[in-house]
């Protein structure tokens, strides 16, 4: 525990206390960051001084009330026979006399080689299970055990406040630890994190989703013009994006929302599969540049309604009616607001109907497949939004994102690609000046340096993105990747869960997960994964193409074929060529990469040196590798963690070029 004093009016009852010797802070952090990024607040100290009665009063109030008590064990604590934290413990072992002996209250966590029967820590603590998190390093599965002994709390008597904060006595981080504690994203998930940490088996739970969780389902257009879909739906997801601003606030991804679109699914129903507390819904009707917004809140676990309105206004007004509902949807769940959320739902937006309806309706033909037209139309639909408005940011944002898929997927001369590139940069950079606090266009920037192989600058901006968004899926996805190829392979993981979290009924996420299971060498995890991925998309054939490849690092050679075979276009030559080979049929891995090369040329030389690889043949392998550098390669990122260039990694050659690409360490 820390040597400095409580505040007490800042600092919650009924919640997690977290108790540290002064020494073990950094420790301490750690653990408290990670549970704040599974959507529980974390409080801290707002003052340098200890002792007094204020903060005795406090601390017996908080222990005495405490949902569950973490005690951070170490050589520091059992080797100080004095210490504010020893008062603690005192105070929470005599606490935890009164409570029943089949109801978890202390949780031990050591954070170094301490053993379990080390008789200078009390009693209490050593009848109990111990976690070990070496230097407060802390796993998704800690957090899940912590979410999970609360809801058993939570369930068990009414008076306590279920995973709403983690009170905890220490030194008050600087805010410069915030991006690097959101960065960590701990996020446990209740879908894929399955071994619990507690010494007696595992029952089903009953449902309990997280108090703060909202899901927003598609607001219906009611207005007399059916075409005025792409105005409800927009406006939904605006809503959306307006809620998951509140840091104090898990919010349901709009894939996953909007899956019930159109369908006569009952509300418990939604709730359960979208695991959230609480679900908004409406409906809009536009006349002109005049709409009625119809909201209802309802409580998802108990079907009671907590909060509706209707509102009759301006186009115009539209933006400070964004900020009205969140504002109303925050009373109503009774979150206690940090910061100004004005502010944050505001950022980069616009006060003008015209723009925002143009940017709409460009958001409407992005949301659609990749294809040509669609990214045309959402180009100039942000671009007719940027005309409008000149200094409205998040187009801006937007459009480079956009271009960069362009440049990606549609573009063939390298001209072409570059100049696309270098508009989608100068948008990214143009959102940046215009809105600094806004997400996307740090995401969109960091996009582009990861892809010009700029590994440290893509860092930097996706840092910022997510400490900007934290409760963004879109954020957390391409955080989750970036990282999983920088091999920071604990951050990915996290990352990657809590957009499975946010989003657990889109492919995507799931996909996402595995490829960052597979970076992390956990193939039986992400076969399961995959598997998972496919319940929901069964005919997505690019979750085929990383089930091949799933199987193919894990020497599953047969498994393999079947799903290469079913693989979109863009994988299947190189999972043919690898499987074949495997497989002895030697001349067919031969004829496969031949047509590739006939169709692809240099612009997949990373690739083949990936085929040559696992042929064994290094020399040409390290000769495309070099062609790969020529052209700038984006895919050169997976040379850091892909399993498939372990056999060349004591190579010279290999060497020279992983220092030339500047991997962070």
């Amino acid at each position: 525990m820390g040597e400095e004093s409580h505040k007490p009016a800042s600092t919650p009852t009924g919640a997690v206390f977290l108790s540290y010797a002064s020494q073990d802070a950094g420790a301490a952090q750690r653990i408290c960051a990670a549970l704040r990024s599974a959507g529980v607040e974390v409080w801290f100290d707002q003052s340098e001084l200890r002792g007094g009665d204020a903060w005795d009063q406090s601390i017996r109030k908080q222990i005495k009330t405490c949902a569950l008590f973490i005690a951070v064990i170490s050589k520091t604590t059992h080797e100080r026979a004095e210490g504010y934290f020893r008062l603690e413990w005192k105070l929470a072992v005599d606490r935890s006399h009164l409570i029943a002996a089949d109801k978890a209250f202390l949780v031990p966590v050591v954070i170094d080689d301490t053993r379990d029967d080390d008789e200078r820590v009390p009693e209490k603590f050593r009848e109990v299970q111990w976690t070990r998190l070496p230097a407060g390093e802390t796993p998704p599965e800690f957090v899940w055990r912590i979410q999970q002994l609360l809801s058993v709390e939570a369930s068990s008597s009414p008076t306590v406040v279920r995973g709403l904060a983690v009170v905890a006595s220490g030194r008050r981080l600087k805010p410069a630890w915030l991006a690097a504690a959101v960065a960590l994203a701990a996020v446990a998930t209740y879908l894929l994190v399955g071994k619990p940490w507690t010494a007696k088996p595992a029952q089903p739970a009953a449902f309990a989703p997280p108090p703060h969780s909202i899901a927003v389902l598609p607001f219906v257009n009611m207005s007399a013009d059916k075409e005025q879909e792409y105005f409800s739906d927009g406006l939904t997801e605006e809503l959306l994006n307006s809620l998951s601003r509140i840091n104090e606030l898990q919010v349901s991804a709009r894939t996953s929302s909007f899956s019930f679109k159109g369908k006569d699914t009952d509300l418990s129903a939604i709730a359960h599969k979208l695991n959230v507390a609480s679900i908004l819904e409406g409906s809009v009707r536009r006349a002109g540049n005049t709409v009625r917004i119809t909201a209802q809140l309802s409580n998802a676990v108990t079907g009671f309604h907590l909060w509706s309105q209707t509102y009759d206004r301006n186009l115009s007004d539209v933006l400070q009616l964004q900020t009205e509902i969140a504002n109303a949807v925050a009373g109503a769940l009774k979150i206690a607001l940090l910061g100004d959320v004005t502010a944050k739902i505001e950022v980069g937006a616009t006060r003008n109907p015209a723009a925002f309806d143009a940017y709409l309706r460009a958001s409407k033909a992005y949301r659609g497949a990749l294809d040509r037209q669609g990214l045309e139309d959402a180009i100039s639909g942000y671009t007719e939004a940027i005309r409008i408005d000149p200094e409205y940011a998040i187009p801006y944002a937007d459009r480079s994102i956009a271009l960069s898929d362009f440049a990606r997927n549609w573009a063939r001369e390298d001209a072409a690609i570059r100049d696309y590139k270098d508009r989608a940069q100068l948008d990214a950079r143009k959102a940046i000046t215009l809105a600094p606090e806004l997400a996307n266009g740090h995401l969109a920037l960091a996009s582009l340096l990861e892809g010009a192989l700029d590994f440290a600058g893509a860092a930097e901006q996706y840092e910022r993105a997510l400490a900007l968004a934290p409760g963004s899926a879109k954020v957390l996805r391409y955080y989750a990747f970036f990282t999983s190829q920088m091999g920071y392979i604990e951050r990915s993981l996290a990352a990657a869960h809590h957009a499975v979290v946010l989003d657990p009924l889109n492919a995507d996420r799931y996909l996402l997960l595995a490829i960052v299971e597979l970076a992390a060498r956990r193939n039986t995890e992400a076969i399961v994964t995959l598997k998972s991925a496919q319940a929901i998309a069964p005919t997505d054939r690019g979750i085929y193409a990383w089930l091949a490849f799933a199987y193919y690092v894990s020497g599953d050679y047969s498994s393999a074929l079947s799903p290469c075979e079913r693989a979109d276009d863009a994988n299947k030559p190189l999972c043919l060529s690898l499987i074949y080979n495997r497989l002895g049929r030697h001349g067919e891995a031969l004829a496969s990469l031949g047509k590739f090369h006939a169709e692809r040329g240099e612009s997949s030389a990373l690739l083949y040196a990936i085929i040559y690889t696992q042929w064994g043949d290094k020399p040409r392998a390290l000769d495309w590798l070099d062609t790969a550098m020529r052209h700038h390669d984006p895919y050169l990122e997976k040379l850091k963690t892909s399993a498939n260039f372990d056999p060349l990694r004591d190579e010279p050659r290999f060497q020279a070029i992983e220092r030339e690409l500047k991997f962070p360490n």
